[in-house]
């Protein structure tokens, strides 16, 4: 800030774009040395501090006038660590197997042979089993859809499962 011959204060341009750098020498350090304590580990502590002033000099100009830009530069990184630890836990129990893969071949094919039983019905069976199977709608709802009585749903639901599976186990062969 600069002081005018009158004295009020008028912003400088040069200190305004040096705030963040001296924002970055004043608070660096510390931040760098409490993630060593809270990671365990420098390399990491140094990408949390990394990122976590990145993302505040992003939003700098709204930043630099908060009553504690210190306390979103931690706010900051904490999440950044949050976040970098929930991508590695997700990535170790994917690499130990232990959460599932899901097979996007398997699971195309088992789209397409259902699609396939569902062609094999009536269009009445069909919009009966895509309403309360899949759309999950009570015989009342979809038989008020479809101008019908429940009982009908129910009906046309239970023949078109029970032709479905003849289907289904027609194709294993």
């Amino acid at each position: 800030m600069l002081v005018a011959s009158d004295g009020v204060s008028v912003p400088d341009a040069m200190s305004e774009a040096q705030s963040f750098e001296e924002f970055f020498e004043t608070e660096g350090r510390t931040l760098f040395r409490r993630f060593c304590l809270v990671t365990g580990n420098r390399h990491e502590a140094e990408e949390v501090m990394q990122d976590a002033f990145l993302k505040v000099f992003e939003r700098w100009e709204r930043v630099r006038d908060m009553d504690d830009p210190t306390g979103y530069l931690y706010r900051t990184a904490f999440n950044v660590f949050k976040k970098r630890s929930r991508r590695a836990s997700l990535t170790l129990r994917k690499t130990l197997g232990l959460v599932e893969h899901e097979d996007a071949f398997a699971a195309a094919d088992a789209r397409s042979v259902i699609a396939g039983a569902l062609s094999r019905l009536t269009p009445r069976q069909r919009a009966a089993i895509v309403l309360t199977e899949l759309l999950g709608y009570s015989s009342e709802s979809a038989g008020e859809a479809l101008g019908v009585r429940p009982v009908t749903i129910r009906v046309l639901a239970s023949q078109g499962r029970a032709a479905m599976k003849r289907a289904l186990e027609g194709s294993d062969d």
